[in-house]
């Protein structure tokens, strides 16, 4: 589903740029600059048209460290339809690479945890025609709006922190530093946002986009293969909390959910995650499930394992805590075996007032 929807998104991308430049192609492109930009509209076109090739390449080609390393060129005296005519063509190979790659295929991309799947590599690919065709149909003065799906596609699956707004377009816009938004200061910088995955022996967990969170909190898969009594119901409570914060805007994704899948099978069992950012102290509440199925094996012990050193690692987590009902024997085992305690009174304390009838459990971090 996620990488047929992906292929056509870019397919849909592409065809909207072509239609706004094509009755342009007569018109001289290395001779106008898109305003703020160092690039000709002929080598901002050209830009949107490596990076289709590039990233069809890399997902294609599973790339891992690095990009693959080669370039395209044009063949000498190329025009702007020719060059037209290899932004299409790039297209086709990103939406073919996109549809054919495996679920759990993941290839180099730097920003910002060094990898993106197959539909991550087809929202950078809509972004990158979207908004460069914007650039040089501003520089030639050209109207232009794509469709409103296919910025809501970007949106919501790499921009994540990104509260959206009533207008897809404009906020895509004021996301990259293109436009205002009213009652929002410009950007001066940004960057978009892969999910995260923490791989684990036997499982990754795999950090879900907010498109990912709607499907899920609407009773869909969420573009994942479940087990068959999975999704347990609090993955779909958390998902529907992901979406809330995403909408207010405070949606932080490396402190959101991840769902867990096996790796044997590909098979998502549960869902584990924090229930928003580190407090101004560092300290950050997680909280798991796992389809009955998926249960007694060790999975929820090791993803939580996992998920906690890597929180524990960064510099703004302190300290990590967990509610459990006093009779949910099996939860306070996995909480400790991953190393979780008791908490003292002096830690209840200062992590304020429980939900009454909860048990809380604390890992603290380094000290200092």
């Amino acid at each position: 589903m996620g990488g047929d929807v992906g292929g056509q998104r870019v397919t849909e991308a592409v065809a909207s740029a072509v239609a706004v430049l094509r009755p342009a192609v007569d018109r001289d492109w290395t001779a106008v600059k898109p305003a703020g930009m160092e690039w000709t509209v002929h080598e901002t076109a050209f830009h949107i048209c490596g990076c289709l090739v590039s990233y069809a390449a890399n997902l294609a080609g599973g790339a891992q460290d690095d990009y693959v390393p080669f370039d395209i060129t044009l063949d000498e005296g190329t025009d702007n339809l020719g060059l037209l005519h290899v932004l299409e063509t790039g297209g086709a190979l990103l939406a073919a690479a996109v549809r054919t790659a495996p679920r759990e295929a993941r290839a180099f991309h730097p920003s910002p945890f060094r990898s993106a799947n197959r539909v991550g590599f087809a929202a950078m690919g809509v972004a990158e025609v979207l908004l460069h065709t914007h650039d040089i149909a501003d520089g030639l003065g050209l109207a232009y709006e794509p469709p409103a799906h296919l910025p809501e596609y970007v949106l919501t699956r790499i921009f994540p922190e990104v509260q959206p707004g009533p207008d897809a377009w404009r906020t895509l816009l004021w996301a990259t530093g293109r436009g205002d938004l009213p009652g929002r200061a410009p950007r001066t910088g940004w960057r978009w946002s892969n999910n995260l995955v923490l791989p684990t022996e036997r499982l990754t967990l795999q950090g879900v986009t907010p498109a990912s969170a709607a499907e899920l909190a609407a009773g869909g898969d969420g573009d994942f293969v479940w087990v068959e009594d999975g999704p347990f119901e609090g993955t779909r409570e958390a998902a529907g909390m992901t979406i809330k914060a995403y909408e207010a805007g405070v949606h932080r994704p490396e402190f959101g959910l991840f769902v867990l899948v096996r790796r044997e099978d590909g098979r998502a069992i549960g869902g584990m995650g924090f229930h928003g950012a580190p407090d101004e102290d560092g300290r950050a509440e997680v909280g798991y499930d796992l389809a009955v199925s998926a249960r007694g094996q060790g999975y929820a012990t090791e993803a939580l394992r996992a998920l906690s050193d890597w929180a524990l690692a960064r510099d703004d987590v302190r300290s990590l805590c967990a509610t459990i009902e006093p009779d949910n024997a099996a939860s306070q085992r996995v909480i400790a075996r991953a190393g979780y305690s008791r908490a003292t009174v002096a830690e209840e304390h200062a992590y304020g007032e429980t939900e009454t009838g909860l048990r809380l459990y604390v890992l603290p971090g380094r000290a200092g």
